[in-house]
């Protein structure tokens, strides 16, 4: 039986987060009618991150563990896991435990009427270097794609899986998504989330090796939107009738199919 919800996790030396993170998705997530699968993906860390995942599928049945042979990044150890998932809903969120799992219940919730829900972290718990780079991403983005989001860096998402159908898969994606899936029409929330300190691991990213890939990306993603294929309104006929001899009883019936 699929499971209701796919929870996405990339992770890269992440050890002592591990099992604490699989703990609070599943109790966020136990009263989840359908079922949840959490899919851990360890982008080949360094430290022993696969073994304590390989260790918390013996107590968590829900879990399962991929492994890249090298590291090809967030975006690819995304990806992965979509690829690998069979939720009908999607989730993902960042391996750190700086994003709080207990949010997922009130995002999945406002899902109901759009098609992703995208966390903001009002409070966020990073240090002025981070802060002040984010804002400037923000103004950057907003000048340059036209949009306004007010934190695409935040991992915390969930979102229904037609949604994967107009993400580009490329190294970066995932500082984008809502940009995508916006621009193809589709209808995306954003809900102020938790975000608590990083106590344990490092992170994988710093000021300087993020600059010139955020210009890069830019540019790149720019170009795209632009030449993006949205969703596109369609018609079919039955094989009886025919746009030369429609039927007397029903002229110009058709039937609409939603992309």
């Amino acid at each position: 039986m699929e499971p209701e919800i796919s929870v996405v996790v990339p992770l890269r030396n992440e050890s002592a987060n591990v099992l604490p993170l699989t703990q609070r998705i599943f109790a966020a997530l136990e009263k989840v009618s359908g079922g949840v699968e959490l899919i851990l993906v360890d982008d080949a860390s360094s430290d022993d991150t696969w073994q304590q995942i390989l260790q918390a599928r013996q107590a968590y049945p829900g879990l399962r563990a991929i492994r890249h042979a090298q590291n090809l990044g967030q975006s690819a150890a995304l990806w992965t896991g979509f690829r690998a998932s069979q939720g009908k809903i999607l989730a993902t969120l960042d391996g750190d435990l700086q994003n709080d799992p207990a949010d997922l219940p009130r995002m999945l919730a406002l899902l109901a009427d759009c098609d992703m829900v995208c966390g903001v972290r009002t409070r966020r718990a990073d240090n002025w270097v981070r802060r002040v780079s984010s804002s400037i991403a923000r103004s950057a983005r907003r000048s340059v794609l036209g949009v306004d989001f007010a934190d695409t860096g935040c991992n915390l998402r969930i979102f229904k899986r037609a949604v994967l159908e107009v993400l580009p898969a490329f190294d970066g994606v995932h500082r984008f998504m809502p940009v995508f899936v916006h621009n193809v029409g589709l209808t995306v929330k954003e809900v102020p989330v938790s975000h608590h300190p990083r106590i344990a691991g490092r992170s994988n990213y710093g000021v300087s090796n993020r600059l010139m890939r955020g210009i890069r990306d830019l540019l790149m993603v720019r170009w795209f939107l632009k030449r993006q294929i949205g969703r596109a309104t369609t018609a079919s006929r039955s094989a009886q009738e025919t746009l030369l001899e429609p039927k007397a009883s029903a002229p110009g019936r058709e039937t609409r199919i939603p992309s």
